[in-house]
């Protein structure tokens, strides 16, 4: 088993358990003690896609860490909570509530590459302690500005059927910046680096709108070059342990290199690339590619330089 599970990870699941029922499926579909890990952290509270790599693709994990993320997330306003989130303990209030022609003129301001202070409740750590974990004994959590990118930052449309109603706050309501009236909660749809939170993007638009708010639904729809077109639910992965079939639930280690280009390697270089040798004297550009053999099996990432080959990481297939 060397390649790829995309789940599309529900509300309440976190990233470990994740990976650990892969795991799980994995024994039942026979197939022993199989090498996991992860794409990307979802927080359990998010859902959408997260990219498991079995075997050898676990060789590809920190490239898939390091690739942007596309998230859709819902801003509700007039109130902030501590973890900037639906679970968080209310700390700000406020009655303002922006039009949206208010949101959209923002939006300019957060994109591009931005300063973000992430929240208090993350995963970074402090004088070696994870901020989460102070900030839940009730410690002052200071957390410093960090540099990120936001590719793109757009308004995803006010669909009523997609927003839950409140007793104060009806459908038509939702309609009210028609009228001048502001919005309890607005979707966006974001594009960013490694490293953005987006709840902290959520607190600072509204902010910049004269508010407080927090996300109360999170999705992401693309980590690196997987979407949700790919990605299978919990129950389709239960079936594999069941007996279904692996081509149901499993993508090759090469879906996690289309966003590069391929190499096809002769097989003295295949050979020599294997055994982590430089090869020499090849007619390519300069760049990054993922070499493949006759038999257009993965052998290595490469790197290549002047005609030069170098493995940057190597594949035992």
């Amino acid at each position: 088993m060397n390649g790829w599970i995309i789940l599309d990870k529900p509300v309440g699941l976190g990233s470990t358990q994740a990976v650990g029922a892969v795991k799980r499926v994995c024994r039942e579909a026979g197939l022993g003690k199989v090498k996991v890990g992860h794409g990307g952290t979802l927080d359990p509270l998010a859902s959408g896609v997260l990219p498991i790599a079995l075997g050898e693709a676990t060789k590809l994990c920190g490239r898939m860490l390091d690739a942007s993320k596309i998230y859709d997330f819902t801003v509700r306003f007039g109130t902030q909570t501590d973890g900037l989130d639906a679970e968080g303990e209310v700390v700000a209030t406020s009655d303002v509530r922006p039009t949206l022609a208010e949101i959209e003129a923002v939006l300019p301001r957060f994109t591009g590459p931005i300063e973000q202070v992430p929240p208090a409740y993350s995963a970074i750590k402090i004088d070696g302690q994870r901020a989460y974990d102070l900030a839940r004994k009730g410690e002052t959590v200071e957390m410093k500005a960090r540099s990120v990118m936001i590719h793109s930052l757009r308004h995803a449309g006010l669909d009523p059927a997609s927003i839950a109603a409140t007793e104060e706050w009806t459908p038509d309501q939702v309609r009210g910046d028609e009228r001048g009236e502001g919005l309890q909660e607005i979707t966006l749809t974001a594009h960013v680096s490694k490293g953005t939170y987006i709840r902290s993007l959520a607190r600072d638009i509204a902010h910049a709108v004269g508010t407080v708010g927090h996300v109360t639904m999170l999705r992401r729809t693309k980590a690196g070059p997987f979407d949700l077109s790919q990605a299978i639910s919990l129950d389709k992965l239960n079936a594999f342990g069941q007996g279904a079939a692996q081509s149901e639930v499993f993508l090759p280690l090469e879906a996690g290199l289309v966003d590069i280009p391929a190499l096809n390697l002769s097989p003295e270089a295949a050979g020599a690339i294997r055994q982590g040798r430089v090869w020499t004297g090849v007619a390519t550009d300069d760049g990054l590619y993922w070499g493949r053999d006759s038999d257009m099996r993965p052998v290595a990432l490469i790197g290549a330089l002047a005609g030069t080959l170098k493995v940057i990481r190597g594949f035992n297939l």
